[in-house]
């Protein structure tokens, strides 16, 4: 039965390839896999092996992405971002509610909004204005915020589900205080319902953007850069390998941070741009409760 198979699998085959070198080089590797099954061996030659794999499916040679060997984190192990919960919490999720988190919802508000203010107010957003060359505008702004708070959802996406709910009140912060600084800028409410619009589009589009660039190589991180930091407008490439050298080691040290200090106090510092030794890493100290666990 297996012969009789194989020889009809390699007429129907050779019925289609015909011309090519490829092609006669596949009916060569059919009638070796013929003879080898005839014969009880089913190694690969080194010909067939990279071609055909052991379930007998063909290779694709595509753009490898997770590249963790380039760019490794400072945790040794990746923690699962997902935790098992109970049927009624399920349900309750599945209806729009907010199920039991690892602490009180007040204390992640909390935590959430002063990690977005260490996104405001610790970044120097005159340094990133001056060595980018970007117009000191809010839209200018709004980019470098984003960037910052992508990088915080990214670390609190480790955190299970406590870290999704804090990244959701993050962003939230976030559309308040653009909206509060719209205002006092004076510009009009429908410019500015317009502008929010435009930027919301802007900024779930350059999530995506970023993170397809961190979990690839550091051309697809530019590119990412390129296209929502910049707005496509950016002339010279050191600007882009000194923003993507900037991403690559605050993910790093962000990786350093306890969890559970981030959850409980939202306190996050940010190397600065441009350093001696970006590749350096100093694990943070960390923080001091009081007695209510803030």
């Amino acid at each position: 039965s297996c012969q009789t198979g194989v020889t009809q699998w390699t007429a129907a085959c050779s019925g289609l390839l015909q011309k090519t070198a490829v092609q006669g080089q596949c009916r060569r590797m059919l009638y070796g896999i013929f003879q080898r099954c005839k014969a009880g061996q089913f190694r690969l030659s080194k010909s067939s092996r990279g071609l055909i794999q052991a379930n007998g499916t063909v290779t694709q040679q595509t753009r490898s992405f997770y590249n963790t060997n380039k760019h490794l984190s400072a945790k040794d192990s990746v923690q699962p971002s997902e935790e098992k919960v109970g049927a009624f919490t399920r349900i309750i999720e599945a209806m729009g509610f907010t199920g039991p988190l690892k602490y009180s919802r007040w204390k992640i508000k909390v935590a959430a909004l002063r990690m977005y203010t260490c996104c405001v107010e610790k970044t120097d957003y005159e340094e990133f204005f001056n060595r980018c060359q970007m117009p000191d505008t809010l839209n200018s702004w709004f980019l470098v915020a984003q960037l910052h708070v992508w990088m915080c959802l990214v670390r609190m996406k480790q955190e299970g589900r406590t870290g999704k709910y804090m990244c959701r009140y993050i962003v939230h912060c976030m559309w308040e205080d653009v909206e509060q600084r719209g205002k006092v800028m004076g510009i009009n409410s429908v410019v500015l319902r317009e502008d929010l619009r435009n930027m919301a589009e802007n900024f779930y589009a350059a999530l995506f953007g970023y993170d397809e660039g961190i979990l690839s190589d550091d051309h697809v991180l530019a590119a990412a850069l390129w296209r929502n930091l910049f707005n496509r407008n950016c002339e010279d490439p050191r600007h882009l390998e000194l923003l993507v050298e900037y991403v690559r080691k605050q993910v790093q040290h962000l990786d350093t941070l306890s969890g559970e200090d981030l959850l409980l106090t939202g306190e996050v510092s940010w190397r600065p741009l441009v350093e001696s030794n970006a590749r350096s890493i100093l694990k943070p100290l960390s923080p001091v409760y009081n007695d209510e666990g803030l």
